[in-house]
Order: structure tokens, then sequence, then C-alpha cells
């Protein structure tokens, strides 16, 4: 899926307003933040907050595309969890974005993460 949007992105926009594509690919690890071992994770997100989010960040100076996937219900060691592209002309444009954005996805779209 990343190869297909980077690709996606570098077609549609400008290339005098695209110098950089950040993407994050969160997957669920085999072990805590505690280091207790994990066998998944169970995760649910508020699709419709999600959704009135991201046109505010889309519209910020500098940013041509951002884009997010969430990977709810039981997920097993190595599966994806979300996936987060931002692209934009300058990297200080894009990186702030990413950083919010990042940020207020685990803070407020997550609605329920189970470790098992």
């Amino acid at each position: 899926m990343i190869e297909k949007w980077l690709e996606e992105v570098k077609q549609a926009a400008d290339p005098e307003e695209l110098g950089m594509i950040l993407v994050h690919n969160g997957i669920v690890r085999g072990a805590s933040k505690s280091g207790k071992p994990v066998r998944g994770m169970k995760l649910s997100y508020d699709r419709k907050k999600l959704d009135s989010v991201l046109p505010g960040f889309r519209q910020r100076p500098g940013v041509v595309k951002v884009k997010v996937w969430i990977n709810a219900g039981d997920l097993k060691v190595s599966d994806d969890i979300m996936l987060l592209l931002v692209a934009g002309k300058f990297r200080t444009d894009v990186l702030p974005v990413f950083e919010e954005l990042l940020s207020v996805i685990k803070r407020e779209i997550v609605t329920e993460v189970e470790i098992q």
C-alpha cells in the first residue's frame, strides 16, 4: 500500500510543491513497552473523528497530501497497525504536521487498545 501511495502522490502533486514525503508504518511489537511478551492486540478507532480532523491538516501551508489508514480489529504480532503519509514542499512544512497528526491519532482517534 505504501508504494502505491508514494506513486499516487508523486504523479498527482505539482513537482515544484513536492520536496518531501514522510511515511509512518506502525506495527504490532512482540513485546510491550515494559518488556512483557505480546501475542497481539485489539484496536478500534473513531472513523468520523478521523475524517473530521484530516481536512485541517491537509490545508496546512506547504502540505500537498495527507493519507491515513488504521487497521482496526484483532491484530497479531507484526501486523500493520497504521500507515500515515504526509507530503509537502519543505521539511519544515511536513515534519510538524506529521508529528502533530500522529499524536492526535494516538491520543484522540484511537478509542481502544487491548494488548493480548
